[in-house]
């Protein structure tokens, strides 16, 4: 194995396996009635729906789907970051696109919302995974109690965005905040949790 196949890659978490069912209403009941979590029930603008559940204790989520593509849920911090390295390894990465009433629009969503932007790549047998960029998580979906970080790239982006959003801050406050650490851990904290974050 060369050293350049060695080198670490962007972070790319599992997070979502799609199972696939005949009847969507009949698996939530089934799956809740196991006590797994409901992180998500919508329609999103494609008209698609969103179904989403946690086993107690797990990291990773299932979906609930009538199609037939399963693709596997991928979270990274920076979409662009991301696809750029799979490219680098020589893997076809799809232009990143984010999903409209009419189905996929390729850019990135220019609202830059979490779970807006999306990439999709296929490994030899088909396999679909699709990259998904999530930088602030949808209420419920950590336990802000136990706030963690699984590598220094994913706090260095956290600290990234606190630091620039605390630019934000001071500048409404017109002056310098002598408590930053104590406003970038909130914020950190509220992120990943999902809670409205400071100002």
């Amino acid at each position: 194995m060369s050293t350049e196949s060695k080198k670490p890659g962007i972070d790319m978490k599992l997070e979502v396996v799609v199972i696939p069912v005949s009847d969507v209403d009949r698996a939530k009941r089934f799956y809740e009635n196991l006590g797994w979590r409901l992180d998500a029930d919508f329609v999103r603008a494609d008209g698609s729906r969103a179904l989403q559940l946690t086993p107690p204790g797990s990291p990773t989520s299932i979906h609930l789907d009538k199609g037939s593509a399963l693709p596997r849920f991928l979270i990274v911090n920076d979409i662009e970051a991301a696809r750029a390295d799979l490219i680098a390894r020589g893997v076809d990465v799809s232009e990143v696109f984010h999903r409209g009433a009419a189905g996929r629009i390729t850019g990135p969503d220019p609202e830059r919302p979490s779970y807006g932007s999306l990439a999709t790549f296929n490994d030899p047998d088909g396999n679909v995974w699709l990259l998904q960029q999530v930088t602030q998580r949808l209420p419920g979906r950590v336990d802000g109690s136990s706030t963690t970080f699984t590598s220094s790239t994913d706090l260095a982006a956290a600290l990234r965005r606190a630091s620039a959003a605390h630019g934000e801050h001071e500048k409404r406050t017109d002056g310098h905040d002598a408590n930053w650490p104590d406003w970038y851990a909130d914020y950190i904290v509220r992120e990943q949790a999902g809670s409205p974050l400071p100002e």
